[in-house]
Order: C-alpha cells, then sequence, then structure tokens
C-alpha cells in the first residue's frame, strides 16, 4: 500500500508543477475590448466562480434593444498638424468619448450633440460626419441587451470653451491623439479614432 501511494504523489507532482507554469506565465498586456462589454481586468473573484457553477443563470426572458450615440471630439492646432481629442472619464476610471442613450424624439446626430453638451460641457461644436456603429450586447439578469451607439466625428470650434464634467465622471481632459489611443479603453472606438484621424487628415 505504501508503495502504491508513492506512485501517485509521483504521478500528480508533474500536474502541479504545470498548474504553477500556467499561472507564471499568464501575465500579458490587458487588450482593449468592445463598449460595455466587461474589462479583462475586472477579474471575477473564486468565490463568484464557484456560486456561478452552482446556480444556473436564470433563462432569457427578454431581448432590449439600447440605441446610444456619442461623439469622436476633435481640436486642431494653427497648422491643422496636431490632433487632440477630447476624452471622458468613467466613475470605473475608464477613459471613453461622450455618448448616451437617443432619447423620444431624437435621432442620432441630436443625440451625440446633446451628450457632448451635458457630458463634455461643449456647446459651439459642429458635427462633420458619420463615422460608423458599434454593435454590442450584454446580459442583464434575465434579459439580453443589444445596444448599437453610433459614432460622429466632431469638431470643437471655440478654443476658449474649457470642458467641464459632470459629477459622476473622474475626469476630463484633451489628449494628444496618440496619448488618446493608448488611454481610450475600448478597441471598437480606437479603430473609429484611427478612421477619423484619417478623414481630418484629408480635410473631411
Amino acid at each position: 500500500m505504501a508503495k502504491r501511494k508513492q506512485k501517485k504523489r509521483g504521478v500528480r507532482q508533474p500536474s502541479v508543477k504545470r498548474r504553477e507554469t500556467k499561472i507564471t506565465l499568464s501575465e500579458p498586456k490587458q487588450p482593449k475590448v468592445p463598449e460595455a462589454l466587461p474589462l479583462k481586468s475586472e477579474r471575477v473573484s473564486t468565490v463568484t466562480r464557484l456560486t456561478a457553477r452552482m446556480f444556473r443563470k436564470p433563462a432569457i426572458q427578454e431581448v432590449v434593444r439600447e440605441p446610444t450615440a456619442g461623439g469622436i471630439v476633435f481640436r486642431t492646432g494653427k497648422n491643422n498638424d496636431d490632433i487632440e481629442i477630447l476624452l471622458i472619464q468613467d466613475s470605473k476610471g475608464r477613459w471613453t468619448i461622450p455618448k448616451g442613450h437617443i432619447e423620444a424624439g431624437e435621432n442620432a446626430k441630436e443625440t451625440a450633440i446633446r451628450e457632448i453638451g451635458e457630458e463634455a460641457g461643449l456647446f459651439h461644436i459642429e458635427v462633420l460626419m458619420w463615422l460608423g456603429k458599434i454593435h454590442f450586447q450584454y446580459r442583464r439578469i434575465d434579459k439580453l441587451v443589444l445596444m448599437t451607439t453610433q459614432i460622429y466625428l466632431v469638431r470643437a470650434m471655440d478654443d476658449q470653451e474649457t470642458p467641464t464634467k459632470e459629477q459622476w465622471m473622474r475626469g476630463i481632459k484633451w489628449f494628444k491623439f496618440k496619448d488618446a489611443l493608448d488611454a481610450i479603453e475600448y478597441e471598437d472606438i480606437e479603430k473609429l479614432m484611427l478612421v477619423a484621424k484619417n478623414k481630418i487628415r484629408q480635410g473631411i
């Protein structure tokens, strides 16, 4: 019996080493994620994982569509060489663009203008063009939320107008374009920022 126990211990040891190796190597740079999906940095606790295994999620009872809109707000230097992007920092410390839900009676462009005014305090702006849509979905208890965000390219027209944040925000700031790409937390918005840069360089 003693010999068999020793053999079993000998078999277990390599598997333990493999698990330790996986933990040591799992330190990649956190990739950016689509808007509204949880960041990978927001790791689920062990207790939550065990609870999720024990209790099944309730079945989807309803599909909800939530249309939203926002804007990539920019300004340029005197020579139109330096592009700056306005970003807001949400309550979780993540940098993103001004955006929000489309209200009754509004179209997407009107919502983008309103949200930029409410969230960034900028009212002297010009909507230049529509850049694209971001589609994503997430679960809200027993509801499946399908969200679409329409993004516009917006020029800040008044250099003297100072951005002001809402109370729930942690910050608001003009970033040089490269720094804005590094700061933005969501990959889909980052891609549209690159499209915006090309349009600006081309003179729209």
